[in-house]
């Protein structure tokens, strides 16, 4: 009589548990489920009990004697055989990165076609190289050709300026005059800069000398050897 009240009142879930579900027991009272064979029990706390089986029959909880239904997962007259393997299923492949990995490549290309171009737009011109008393023969050459240009003494003064920094590693371009002829006090030199720097600063420009016979002068500063090769 007691176990048929107790059966009236107990509450299983789920309703039609399998084999290997978790089945909650609600119990009307607190009862104590004894371990049985036909069961394991995963927790119990007052009426509230929780059991699984992995037999596909009816067990039944020892304690409040409770019949819990369990049916087999397998289909009636299963044989018991594995069924096949199939294949993975390749699911569709999204476009947009594909996309846009062609864009990222073609701008890439198109970034290096620009680079190239504007490196063959900047090669740098190929300025053959003069020896520097080919330069300065050919500057005072070009001077004494020219009576009418302005600034004569100060043309010359700048062309030997550039052939002795060329020629003479301690008279740099960036010497002053007073520098220059405290290391090299020719004659010839002092002239030209002297009058260079007249006929650039001084009101009155520079002082009344033959230009062409200074300028010839100066062709004497170049070393023989090299005046021979020209010749």
């Amino acid at each position: 009589m007691i176990a048929m009240l107790l059966l009236a009142v107990v509450t299983i879930h789920p309703a039609a548990p399998t084999v290997g579900d978790l089945i909650t027991v609600e119990l009307e009272q607190p009862v104590r489920v004894q371990p049985s064979p036909s069961y394991e029990i995963v927790s119990q706390k007052g009426a509230h009990v929780v059991v699984r089986t992995f037999e596909p029959k009816p067990f039944t909880l020892r304690g409040p004697n409770v019949v819990v239904p369990v049916r087999s997962v397998l289909k009636p007259k299963d044989d018991l055989k594995p069924a096949p393997l199939l294949p993975p299923r390749l699911g569709t492949q999204p476009r947009l990165p594909l996309i846009l990995i062609a864009l990222a490549a073609l701008l890439a290309t198109l970034i290096w076609i620009a680079v190239v171009l504007l490196a063959r737009k900047r090669a740098p011109v190929v300025v053959p190289l003069v020896a520097p008393d080919v330069r300065f023969r050919r500057a005072i050459a070009e001077l004494r050709a020219d009576p009418q240009r302005r600034q004569r003494w100060a043309a010359l003064a700048n062309e030997l300026r550039a052939f002795l920094a060329s020629t003479r590693s301690r008279l740099g371009t960036e010497l002053t005059t007073s520098e220059v002829l405290a290391r090299n006090d020719e004659e010839i030199v002092r002239t030209i800069l002297q009058q260079g720097d007249l006929e650039k600063f001084s009101p009155w420009g520079a002082r009344a000398l033959d230009f062409d016979d200074v300028a010839a002068r100066a062709l004497a500063l170049i070393p023989e050897e090299e005046q021979e090769v020209a010749a």
